[in-house]
């Protein structure tokens, strides 16, 4: 009888337990804690281990761009290399959790594709938690590289030369600012053709020389139509078409009294670089002659006469009204190679970078066509328009694009300027003709790290 109690009791009791669910979560718990605070650990030791080799690559970026600089001015040789690369370094690193670091500086000399330094550097960190499962440290590394030499660049600078240029000394300010900029640019150059810089004056028109007059690219219907009288009569006494053809005599008429200005090309091609044709079948491919009265001074073509570019900024003298894409327009054509500027012949051995400067003082107020503006006003966004498709195309090609807005009368922001802008950083706005140079400074800044450094 004692038995079977007894028996009843355990079997009871056993069902209990097999039937209780009080603490499993705590079993399951500690079972799981193990992993569960090893994956946490780790995430906070990589975490650390992360922000070390972070501020490691910061640190080596700037260690590489301070020796290229240095080999580059001649302010170090190769076997000073090392010791001033650890010391840039040292100086930049400031990771305090970072152990065992340990950098190499290795310098290639100048060969066609450029002279490079490429910095490497590694470290570790003390875990804290991954300790707990063998791994008392965990190591990172990372490298940069800095090449210079084989990057070429050409520059086109388009200058605003209109009438208000006259007011407020901007013209007086631009004039010394602009040719600062040239030497700023120049400086980058070892060699003769590493910098190449077209200067492109621009109001209403473009003046691409009166010695082109021959040229199969140039458009003479508008011309021959509005400049009737500029030519000769057969009979010399007679000095005027009417009067010529009056009296029974041919009236020809005279190319070579055209003063160089060219105005925009027929849609679409007034967006584009396509190489002008003489093909008579295309003449939507040419530029149109025109004998504008405010006729800037003459464009100057990609050179590497710097002297002479300056000199032209000289000669510059404000007149005529805004047409920023004509100015635009010819800043594009000096950088492409073929008919009507030529650029030069790119060397394969080399990588080119492509830069378009415009500063404007204004908003865009005339083009070809007399229902897109006046002279005093824009009507109905209609040149923008333009320009901003031009802008898209030309940023297309990779060329990068520099504006600058020189607002000296409180007038709105011009948009379509900031919109051209290869980015916020490549747009600048000035309130006054002092800041010229200023902003002509820090793109020339920004230009010697396009042109030193990759």
């Amino acid at each position: 009888m004692l038995n079977t109690v007894v028996f009843r009791r355990i079997r009871t009791a056993a069902r209990r337990f097999a039937g209780a669910k009080d603490g499993n979560i705590a079993i399951l718990f500690g079972i799981a804690v193990i992993p569960i605070i090893s994956f946490v650990g780790a995430a906070v030791d990589y975490t650390r281990a992360n922000s070390a080799r972070s501020s490691m690559q910061a640190a080596l970026d700037s260690t590489a761009l301070m020796l290229s600089k240095d080999l580059t001015e001649g302010t170090i040789t190769a076997s000073q290399i090392s010791a001033k690369a650890d010391a840039y370094f040292r100086a930049l690193y400031t990771n305090n959790e970072a152990k065992s670091i340990s950098i190499t500086a290795t310098y290639t000399a100048a060969s066609g594709n450029g002279s490079t330094i490429l910095v490497k550097g590694s470290g570790s960190i003390d875990t804290g938690f991954m300790r707990v499962v063998g791994f008392p440290t965990m190591d990172f590394n990372t490298s940069s590289t800095s090449v210079w030499g084989n990057v070429r660049m050409r520059v086109a600078l388009a200058l605003d030369v209109t009438g208000s240029m006259n007011d407020d000394g901007k013209m007086t300010a631009m004039k010394p600012a602009a040719k600062a900029l040239i030497d700023q640019i120049a400086a980058l150059a070892k060699n003769p053709g590493d910098i190449y810089i077209s200067l492109i004056p621009f109001a209403k028109d473009v003046n691409v020389g009166a010695s082109n007059y021959n040229q199969s690219w140039i458009n003479w219907t508008e011309w021959d139509s509005d400049n009737r009288n500029l030519g000769y009569c057969s009979n010399s006494y007679y000095t005027t078409r009417r009067s010529c053809r009056d009296n029974g005599f041919i009236w020809t008429l005279d190319h070579s009294r055209w003063n160089g200005c060219v105005t925009d090309r027929d849609e679409n091609y007034d967006k584009t670089n396509t190489t002008p044709t003489s093909n008579t079948s295309l003449p939507s491919t040419q530029f149109y002659a025109e004998q504008y009265d405010a006729c800037p001074a003459q464009l100057m073509a990609l050179t590497y006469d710097f002297t002479a570019l300056k000199a032209k900024v000289d000669t510059l003298t404000p007149n005529g009204g805004t047409n920023q894409t004509i100015g635009i327009a010819w800043g594009w054509q000096s950088l492409t190679q073929g008919a009507p500027l030529n650029a030069p012949a790119e060397d394969s051995n080399y990588t080119y970078k492509k830069v378009l400067i415009v500063m404007s003082d204004g908003l865009n107020t005339q083009d070809r066509w007399p229902s897109h503006g006046d002279g005093q006003q824009q009507f109905n966004g209609a040149i923008d328009a333009r320009q901003r498709t031009q802008c898209d195309n030309i940023k297309a090609q990779g060329i990068i694009v520099y504006t600058m807005h020189v607002n000296t009368r409180n007038d709105p922001t011009s948009a379509v300027l900031k919109y051209c802008a290869s980015g916020d950083d490549k747009f600048s706005t000035v309130t006054s003709s002092s800041q010229i140079a200023t902003a002509f400074t820090a793109i020339g800044t920004s230009l010697s790290k396009l042109r030193v450094y990759r």
